[in-house]
């Protein structure tokens, strides 16, 4: 309420005190307390206040928690009336006079204006921690935790799953674990039985000169560990939403398993295709999985001795998994006690041969997901024996002459869910998330530019055989054992 002076308001209890005001009501009910909230500044003329009502009025308004009272002189009373001035000194409410040539909706105004300042110095604030906490986080977890504790002008504490002490900030704060520990339980439950996470991702504690907000780290299930912070005075919004953000910082440092974190980003563009700078790849035969176990699926790769082997990436909806050869079966089996799979066949880690390796694998996953099967191999999907016969060299030649035409205007994706959807073109459109019109039009431009039409069946045979190849890369079409030589 500092600012409000300026509109000639003049306080008649004294300096004004730093107190928040959360919005501006005008009321001439002689109780206007069921109208409001509390924290609101309260004009009135004071129409139907009376010597003998006075105090009572202020009672009630200190007791709804009323930031203050302005009283506009000049329109039923010349002067702020002598009764209602002691009332409010003697219980504590800000008194403010406003003057006859002021209108309320001014002091509106003003507060609005002061509010939106606040506001976008919040948005500000918010903002430049989470740069700063991001940039702390990149040197490691650590750094980011004694940042926020700076943030905040207190202390913070990284625990493990257990309640143990991954970090303090100072150090002294790790004679406080001890303390939380009953507390975490409640925060360790596991997702009940239809899946849903526990509601309990956060809590908070009001000690003697001390307020403690502990929350979870990590996405579901069980807890990758917790961030507690401690501050003398309860945590401003601002500050909840500066700890909102070093958790989902330290939410996604926890979420990619230490075991090959750093073979899984360089991965990461060989199975997107994009290869980046001389990215680390598993040596020998290898196949890609795709999986819908999420969270589990990368909690069993990491607990297993065959799975800790393995590179995993989350993507949206799966996680890719890149398997040596020789223990493709186990990983096989430890991801289908999580969810569904799909696995390719085998390839050598090539960036020209690993993207075609996780679309045998997502294909042999919507194909699992159709027929209900746990675990699919992209070798056991209809027509793949097919490939087995047909001549490596001619095969890839064949393919890229005929698909050239739709890679140079994009259409690839479009003609490949037509024929999967055997020339359907409603199921086509939902498979590529389109309206059936745009398809139709999508279809006119690609029989265009192949000169000749993909509703002949002998058509979509030879697209389903290019896109296939394609697909499949050259390790897959006319292998026969382990007798092919490394890609280089």
């Amino acid at each position: 309420m500092a600012a409000l002076p300026q509109l000639g308001l003049r306080s008649l209890t004294g300096p004004i005190p730093d107190k928040t005001v959360m919005w501006v009501a005008v009321s001439e009910l002689e109780d206007p307390t069921p109208f409001l909230e509390g924290g609101e500044l309260l004009l009135t003329t004071g129409m139907r206040l009376t010597p003998a009502n006075a105090a009572g009025y202020v009672s009630r308004l200190v007791g709804r928690g009323v930031a203050g009272l302005g009283f506009a002189v000049g329109v039923i009373h010349d002067a702020v009336p002598g009764e209602l001035l002691a009332a409010a000194r003697d219980q504590g409410l800000v008194l403010l006079e406003v003057p006859r040539p002021t209108p309320f909706i001014a002091v509106g105004k003003a507060v609005s204006r002061m509010l939106a300042a606040e506001w976008y110095e919040d948005v500000t604030r918010a903002f430049q921690a989470q740069r700063t906490l991001t940039r702390a986080a990149l040197t490691g977890r650590d750094a980011l935790v004694a940042r926020l504790a700076r943030l905040l002008g207190g202390w913070a504490l990284l625990l493990d799953p257990s309640g143990g002490v991954r970090h303090a900030e100072p150090a002294s704060a790790a004679g406080r674990a001890a303390a939380l520990a009953p507390e975490l339980a409640r925060l360790r439950r596991s997702p009940n039985a239809h899946g849903q996470d526990s509601p309990s991702a956060s809590m908070a504690l009001s000690l003697p000169g001390e307020h403690i907000v502990v929350q979870r780290i990590g996405l579901g299930g069980r807890p990758r560990g917790f961030l507690a912070v401690g501050t003398r005075a309860p945590l401003p919004h601002v500050a909840h939403t500066i700890v909102g953000a070093a958790v989902a910082l330290l939410t996604l440092q926890s979420e990619t398993p230490r075991s090959g974190r750093d073979l899984r980003a360089s991965l990461a563009a060989l199975l997107l295709g994009r290869p980046g700078d001389a990215p680390a790849a598993p040596r020998g035969p290898v196949r890609v999985m795709a999986c819908t176990g999420g969270t589990a699926a990368l909690d069993a790769l990491e607990s297993d001795p065959a799975g800790a082997r393995c590179p995993a990436l989350p993507l949206e909806g799966r996680v890719a998994v890149i398997v040596p050869d020789e223990v493709s079966g186990a990983v096989e089996t430890l991801l289908a006690g999580t969810g569904r799979v799909g696995v390719s066949d085998p390839v050598y880690p090539a960036a020209r041969d690993l993207p075609a390796a996780l679309r045998q694998a997502e294909d042999a996953l919507a194909a699992a997901a159709r027929s209900e099967r746990r675990v699919l191999r992209h070798s056991d999907l209809p027509g793949q024996g097919l490939l087995g016969l047909l001549e490596p060299g001619p095969a890839r030649a064949f393919a890229d002459a005929l698909l050239a035409p739709l890679r140079r205007e994009g259409l690839v994706e479009t003609v490949r869910a037509y024929v999967a959807a055997n020339g359907q073109g409603e199921a086509a459109a939902r498979a590529l998330g389109v309206h059936r019109h745009t398809l139709r039009s999508r279809m006119r431009k690609a029989a265009g530019v192949l000169g000749r039409d993909p509703d002949d069946p002998a058509v979509r045979a030879e697209l389903w055989i290019a896109l296939a190849v394609a697909s499949s890369g050259d390790g897959a079409i006319g292998h026969h054992g382990d007798s092919q030589s490394p890609t280089p």
